[in-house]
């Protein structure tokens, strides 16, 4: 079915799009917490904004790795 392979196409998208946003979310909270030094923002925000980035980033992990899963290794929809 032409849907069935439109949305699986949609997920395969949506979940390499998502590795790309991992490597963005930990690669600003990365830089907010060590390599940050020329701007003129206040350390405390620097800590807070980077922390959550990398938090964050590390939370994508584990939900953009079961968006690969699903969408590249499962066999629901295949030849029914």
């Amino acid at each position: 079915m032409q849907t069935m392979n439109s949305n699986r196409l949609l997920q395969q998208f949506h979940a390499i799009f998502g590795v790309f946003m991992v490597f963005f979310y930990i690669g600003v909270g990365t830089f907010l917490l060590f390599f940050a030094k020329q701007f003129r923002i206040d350390s405390a925000i620097k800590v807070i904004m980077g922390s959550t980035f990398l938090f964050y980033g590390l939370y994508r992990i584990t939900v953009t790795y079961k968006l690969i899963v699903n969408a590249f290794f499962s066999r629901e929809d295949e030849d029914d």
